[in-house]
């Protein structure tokens, strides 16, 4: 789905090298527009989702909005980066931000707000019973897909506050980015499934035909259950799934709005890669499914681009150079073609240049040597400078296929840093860099 420029903050033409035909995200005309209630960051692992979600937060707050940067990623990245000591369940106010907004984070806690929706919609005996089961413990800690749902219903309830301006999801780390957008099907599918229904069956039924349902419609695959599972798993899932039978609509009419919400037009989805072949090649599948999903993309954020400040030197000419260098008996004539250093004339002998003493020439100290040192070093230099001008290359490729392939999807770049992030001023250089929207040579 192509953002509308007029609500994104105004992809616009560029001609800089970089982006070559690609439009060019607006992230502060993004962040100031008070329409946008939600920010997304998704993409596979790896490529720098938490460190864009917490620098769009932080730069967010700074130009005068309230914000909640929700991480569900596990790692501490986030809490480092804005100096809490530890991040959970409840939203933390992040000190020492500029401005005149305020900076909150928080990080999932799966089995917390697992916990307090079955608190929320289940009377105190019932859920005290559910979350004592202990097919509930293992499902609430573990099951495929509770993480993502988890995170669906937290942002479910932080809209519902109403309390921030603009709530930021850095997604999980996974390489499936997208599965907090089928977690509420799936879990949806398992609660309202086949199995689910006859294990609900005798407790609707009641009395003794729900008794006689059981003992005979119910031995064949109880038993058969009970030599898979284990007789006691199967109990413990039948006691669960009796008393959650009451609060399972609430998870399909809940997961529905949520998801009803990030198709709205307050939501924004961001989409992170690096200049990688398979980066982008997850960025394309995401943007496609994005569009499928009917969800609305803003843009890619490009992160870890490389730069140069002496792009006018080709790799080639550098390499030249290099081999030049280290080469004694080679030198550059000017035209373009290599001769021979120290050769003699046509009319004299290399007597003089054989006699002269090697141990002179090679001893440490004399300007010789010097000069070759500084020559040996030059030419370290130029073929680094080719390796990175083949690095380059070799994003330019990779970002020309995807702007190629998806011409309609904004693109801001930031480039790649010399070490992490682990302050609030990192952070806000890094919003600094994504509003910018380009890369500075590094």
């Amino acid at each position: 789905m192509s953002p509308d420029p007029a609500q994104t903050g105004g992809a616009q033409e560029t001609g800089r090298p970089h982006l070559s035909s690609a439009r060019v995200l607006d992230v502060d005309a993004l962040l100031d527009d008070p329409g946008t209630r939600i920010v997304v960051c998704c993409g596979s692992g790896g490529v720098g989702k938490t460190t864009t979600a917490a620098a769009l937060g932080l730069r967010a707050a700074e130009r005068g909005r309230k914000v909640v940067v929700l991480t569900i990623d596990p790692a501490r990245r986030l809490a480092q980066s804005m100096g809490i000591d530890s991040l959970d369940n409840v939203p933390r106010r992040v000190k020492g931000t500029e401005g005149g907004g305020e900076l909150h984070a928080m990080m999932l806690d799966m089995k917390r707000t697992f916990d307090e929706v079955v608190e929320a919609h289940a009377d105190a005996e019932r859920a005290a019973a559910i979350l004592a089961n202990p097919f509930y413990q293992s499902l609430s800690a573990g099951f495929a897909g509770t993480q993502e749902y988890m995170a669906m219903e937290k942002l479910g309830q932080l809209r519902a506050r109403d309390e921030w301006d603009l709530i930021v999801v850095d997604t999980p780390p996974s390489r499936s980015a997208l599965d907090f957008l089928d977690a509420p099907k799936r879990l949806g599918s398992f609660l309202d499934g086949r199995l689910i229904r006859l294990l609900t069956a005798p407790a609707k039924l009641g009395g003794r035909a729900g008794m006689k349902f059981l003992s005979v419609g119910m031995s064949m695959m109880t038993g058969t259950l009970g030599k898979l599972l284990g007789g006691q798993l199967l109990k413990d899932v039948q006691t669960f799934v009796s008393a959650m039978d009451t609060t399972f609509g609430g998870f399909r009419t809940r997961a529905d709005a949520t998801y009803k919400l990030l198709q709205a037009p307050g939501t924004a989805f961001l989409v992170v890669a690096a200049p990688e072949r398979d980066a982008l090649r997850e960025a394309a599948y995401f943007v496609e499914r994005l569009a499928a999903e009917d969800m609305p993309l803003v843009g890619l954020v490009l992160n870890r681009v490389h730069g140069s400040g002496a792009g006018g030197l080709s790799a080639e000419r550098a390499l030249a150079a290099a081999e030049n260098l280290e080469d004694p008996g080679i030198v550059d004539q000017g035209d373009g073609k290599a001769g021979l250093r120290n050769s003699p004339d046509t009319h004299g002998s290399s007597e003089s240049s054989a006699s002269e003493s090697p141990a002179s020439a090679s001893e440490e100290g004399s300007p010789a040597a010097s000069e070759r040192s500084v020559d040996q070093l030059a030419a370290g230099l130029l073929r680094l400078h080719a390796e990175r001008m083949h690095l380059l290359a070799r994003e330019q490729r990779t970002r020309d296929r995807f702007t190629a392939r998806h011409p309609e999807v904004s693109v801001v770049e930031v480039p790649a840093l010399p070490g992490d992030v682990h302050d609030l001023t990192g952070l806000r250089d890094i919003g600094d860099r994504l509003a910018l929207g380009r890369t500075e040579p590094s």
